[in-house]
């Protein structure tokens, strides 16, 4: 076999090491197509039996994705992702990943007889609650839509500041509110028309939606945010122990 480093491995899994180098040399980037199976079975002089094998296990793996009339491309690989077991928000999970995060106010103001947002908060119904809708971006890609709910003494906090880029827990913890724990809700759902536009996908794609619900101290809720990530660009990760 031509162009394999590793003799000793079986055939298949020496082109896939080969494909796989080539992806993170971005010899083939994402979006792109493969060359087809003629030409590789030429390059590496490999019957397409063996081929098929290392192609689909690089799309069982994710690295790589078959597309109807088109071919065999590059899948594109999430930006970053999340994590259970510690509270964070999105410009602090960018952060640590060496990321740089901004925000796009899309609006913000005070709503009453939002009564879902209020029996979520566990306020009095008619309330006034601050609403705040941002696009998130994570190098410059617009990766979520973020609607968050906040009581209105957390609210009057946060109106002072610039909501492009505020860090919202950051803020609050410099004005001695601080959160203790939150439940985060996971679901699977299809992008409207009008979210597809302000994320640069197509209506109907798959987004993942993440409801927290944050208490503070004094374990009454401070916080309830509905995020719409693109499912392209962010994953959620979970460790299990047994």
């Amino acid at each position: 076999m031509k162009n394999v480093p590793n003799k000793q491995a079986a055939l298949y899994l020496q082109v896939k090491e080969v494909l796989i180098q080539r992806i993170q040399d971005k010899i083939w980037t994402p979006g792109n197509l493969i060359p087809t199976e003629q030409e590789l079975m030429q390059e590496f002089d490999v019957s397409r039996t063996t081929l098929r094998q290392a192609i689909n296990m690089l799309v069982q793996d994710g690295l790589l994705e078959k597309t109807q009339g088109r071919g065999t491309v590059v899948k594109a690989q999430p930006l970053f992702g999340g994590s259970l077991g510690r509270l964070k928000g999105l410009a602090e999970e960018a952060t640590e990943r060496g990321l740089t995060s901004n925000s796009r106010l899309l609006r913000v103001g005070f709503m009453s007889h939002l009564y879902y947002e209020t029996s979520m908060l566990e306020l009095e119904e008619g309330e006034e609650i601050l609403v705040i809708e941002r696009i998130r971006f994570t190098d410059e890609t617009p990766i979520a839509l973020e609607r968050s709910c906040w009581p209105a003494s957390i609210g009057k906090i946060l109106e002072k500041v610039d909501l492009n880029d505020a860090k919202f827990y950051e803020i609050l913890e410099n004005n001695g509110v601080n959160l203790k724990r939150a439940k985060d809700k996971v679901s699977a759902i299809n992008a409207t028309l009008y979210e597809a536009d302000l994320l640069g996908i197509r209506g109907g794609e798959a987004l993942l939606e993440m409801q927290r619900l944050s208490f503070g101290y004094d374990d009454k809720p401070l916080e309830f945010t509905t995020t719409k990530f693109r499912s392209d660009k962010y994953h959620y990760d979970i460790e299990l122990t047994r």
